[in-house]
């Protein structure tokens, strides 16, 4: 008979043992039974290196949940399937949901682990998963050398991996986006057409999704019957069905005809659709402004970006909560794109500023507008910034990486800037763009125009490029907005005219995958403003700067005053990429008065403006301490500028201007009482690159009495929607009740 110290000892192994499954806490998975586990790649769209993760075990398929899913776990997965390792990994089904059981639920490897058993996770079957959130990996192709195992089951599945719309020749001369023509899909002896029997509206709306078009449209089936009557066919497919919310044509019910099987579609004829392009891409409206309650920020290319709706009048982003597929083709017709390729979470496309207003959003794939699907309101502990959604929608193919290219450069990142040109005989060349006034926002077209991300740098000189024998100046006096989706949409001169001649002074740029978003946090600005009566004897240094009006230099120094307006101003940097100075530390500009550096001319505008937009006073502040004053949880400091330390702000993280800083503030000694407009804007002459200038912006409504100064409203220049601003400018005192 045991003791009772025996008996204490077995209840507190038995509560030891107990907890971490109370808890949720994930351990080994326990041994499984009939020997080696089986795995696979399933799913759609894929290629062989790539696909929803599939277990066979005891007896049964199924698959892995994608909570706490990692890039580590992709790792062990990959060598698990024959490959060396994992370029990433996907959640919420993106290859299609699987079936039978969800083996696996919040595995979590190390990366070094052999097998996939060996990780931790909360057991074998034991999961509160969905098939809507099975997991997938991207594989590198490499093959690990030598790899035979007859546990990696290759699936035997007829598959669509890429879909076209082939036009007839009496159209193929239109200008892109082809809109309409006939379905193609490819197969490993080259394409084939679909058999059009019990074709209906909801199988065009899927092709159409795909080829980046919103809507389909009836098409004159006579017309094509003339032409294919008179064509070789091949019909790869006999028949699809489609719900009309799938992303991907492979995600319909198909049936794949074997060999040659042109008969099979007796009485009928090959596939065709026709799409309605979005407004941005219409022949007929290329520039129109789509008018919408969502937008998309902070993308480098078109078509994808964090989701923002509108609300109250008001902006604001999207929880990632059931974030899915069906829910971002929505939000991508809605804009005039096509479905969707992507739906990410995590803030991938950086975070945004200011409210969230939904959660939880659940689409069935046909609603008109996310605001028609279900979802939640937003609880400020439910949802952060950082679980911010974003997309990635199928977007026309436009050809316009064919009309220019950069050469020269050390990486395909980089180079000088070359243009199509077509002499007078017909012949196809190339050009040189003049580099006078050529900046960042020029160089932001080119990088999206050529599929290459952000611009970093928009270089007048390309002296030390080489590799290229073209040397004519073909364009000159480009200006863009930044926003264009070709250079060829921006302004130019219409006869080439360069100041400076030779190819040495073409226009040039350095691009980049992510870029760098600043954003000022207006509330704080409105929390801190005050005015401040300071002597002349303490502001020598602040006039050295040219931080005072220029009344001051007849002020009777060192006696008497200047009334200054003050705030602080806290800006974060939510982009994918540090902020650093355009400048390098060995062109900074010492300041002896302040015993500081100078990395940048000018780093922020303050300026006070009439109701009607007229400037009445001004400030600035020089880049002279750019650091990291404070960051969120779990982002490390990386800039500080003591003892000549780097500048910059780190992703994450926020640079603090505290009011009682030198120059913090707007000289208003010679403004006179009335309502104003203060305004705010960081980086004004756009020196550094970022993902989006659009929130560079603050504006706040300003009530001056000569003595006191009252502000409110103070919002992002991209916060409000556009009829909100309007009214703010021109009523600033009243927009309060007007958006509540």
């Amino acid at each position: 008979m045991k003791s009772v110290w025996w008996q204490l000892w077995d209840v507190v192994l038995l509560v030891a043992l107990w907890i971490p499954s109370c808890l949720g806490q994930t351990t080994a998975p326990p041994p499984f039974e009939g020997g080696k586990l089986k795995f696979r790649l399933a799913g759609y769209p894929r290629k062989p290196n790539e696909g929803r993760v599939e277990i066979f075990y005891k007896g049964e398929w199924g698959t892995i949940c994608d909570d706490d899913f990692s890039l580590a776990n992709a790792h062990v997965l990959c060598r698990q399937l024959g490959f060396t390792s994992a370029t990433g990994w996907t959640h919420s089904a993106k290859y299609g949901k699987g079936t039978g059981k969800i083996w696996l639920d919040n595995v979590q490897c190390t990366g070094s682990e052999e097998t996939i058993d060996q990780c931790k996770s909360r057991g074998w079957g034991s999961s509160d998963c969905t098939h809507d959130e099975d997991a997938g990996v991207v594989c590198k192709e490499e093959r690990l050398p030598g790899f035979v195992d007859s546990n990696v089951i290759e699936v035997e599945e007829n598959r669509v991996e890429e879909v076209r719309i082939r036009p007839v020749v009496a159209v193929a001369k239109k200008r892109l986006p082809f809109t309409e023509g006939i379905v193609e899909v490819r197969y490993k002896e080259g394409w084939g057409q679909i058999c059009d029997l019990g074709w209906n509206p909801k199988n065009s709306r899927v092709i159409c999704g795909m080829m980046g078009f919103p809507y389909e449209r009836k098409v004159n089936k006579n017309f094509y019957k003339l032409f294919t009557d008179r064509q070789q066919k091949f019909y790869r497919l006999h028949s699809v069905a489609c719900t009309g919310a799938e992303v991907h044509l492979s995600a319909c019910r198909l049936q794949f005809n074997k060999g040659n099987a042109s008969a099979s579609c007796e009485r009928g004829m090959p596939a065709v659709v026709s799409c309605v392009p979005g407004p941005q891409y219409s022949q007929a409206s290329s520039q129109k402004k789509l008018k919408s309650t969502v937008r998309l920020k902070g993308g480098a290319r078109f078509g994808e970006g964090r989701v923002e709706v509108l609300r109250s009048s008001q902006w604001g982003t999207v929880c990632d909560d059931h974030w899915n597929l069906q829910a971002a083709s929505v939000v991508c017709r809605e804009l005039g794109f096509g479905s969707a390729r992507e739906a990410l979470r995590g803030a991938r496309m950086g975070q945004g500023m200011g409210p969230i207003h939904m959660t939880d959003v659940r689409c069935m794939g046909q609603e008109r507008s996310i605001w028609s699907c279900h979802y939640k309101n937003v609880t400020s502990e439910k949802c952060k910034h950082t679980e911010d959604v974003s997309v990635r929608c199928n977007v026309p193919y436009m050809a316009f990486e064919n009309m220019i290219r950069i050469t020269g450069g050390r990486t395909r990142y980089e180079g000088r800037v070359e243009v199509t040109t077509t002499s007078g005989n017909g012949t196809q060349g190339w050009g040189l763009i003049c580099g006078d006034g050529w900046s960042t926002r020029e160089a932001m077209v080119v990088c999206r125009q050529l599929g290459l991300g952000y611009a970093n740098h928009g270089l007048q000189e390309t002296w030390y490029w080489d590799g290229s024998n073209v040397t004519e100046m073909v364009l000159s006096g480009v200006k863009c907005t930044g926003d264009e989706m070709s250079l060829s949409q921006c302004q130019h001169h219409e006869t080439p005219s360069c100041l400076r001649t030779g190819a040495r002074f073409s226009a040039g740029v350095i691009c980049s995958e992510t870029a760098s978003d600043l954003i000022l946090n207006a509330s704080l600005v409105q929390e801190t403003v005050y005015v401040e009566d300071r002597p002349l004897h303490m502001l020598y240094c602040a006039a050295e700067e040219d931080c005072l009006s220029k009344s001051a230099a007849k002020a009777n120094w060192p006696y008497g005053h200047r009334r200054l307006l003050r705030f602080s101003s806290q800006i974060h940097n939510i982009g994918r990429a540090d902020f650093r100075p355009k400048a390098g530390r060995h062109s900074w500009v010492w300041h002896a008065c302040h015993a500081h550096y100078h990395s940048m001319d000018i780093f922020t505008h303050y300026d006070l403006l009439s109701v009607n937009g007229t400037k009445v006073a001004e400030g600035h502040k020089a880049s002279f301490c750019l650091e990291d004053s404070e960051c969120q949880e779990g982002v490390a400091k990386r800039y500080e500028c003591a003892n000549f330390g780097d500048q910059g702000i780190t992703v994450g993280c926020w640079d603090l201007y505290r009011h009682d800083i030198d120059c913090q503030w707007i000289d208003i000694t010679d403004v006179k009482p009335g309502t104003y407009i203060l305004q705010v804007v960081i980086n004004p002459n756009f020196e550094v690159a970022e993902s989006d200038f659009t929130n560079n912006a603050m504006k706040c409504s300003c009530k001056y009495d000569g003595y006191r100064i009252w502000v409110h409203n103070c919002h992002h220049g991209d916060a409000f929607s556009d009829e909100a601003e309007r009214r703010f400018e021109k009523y600033p005192g009243q927009l309060n009740n007007q958006i509540s």
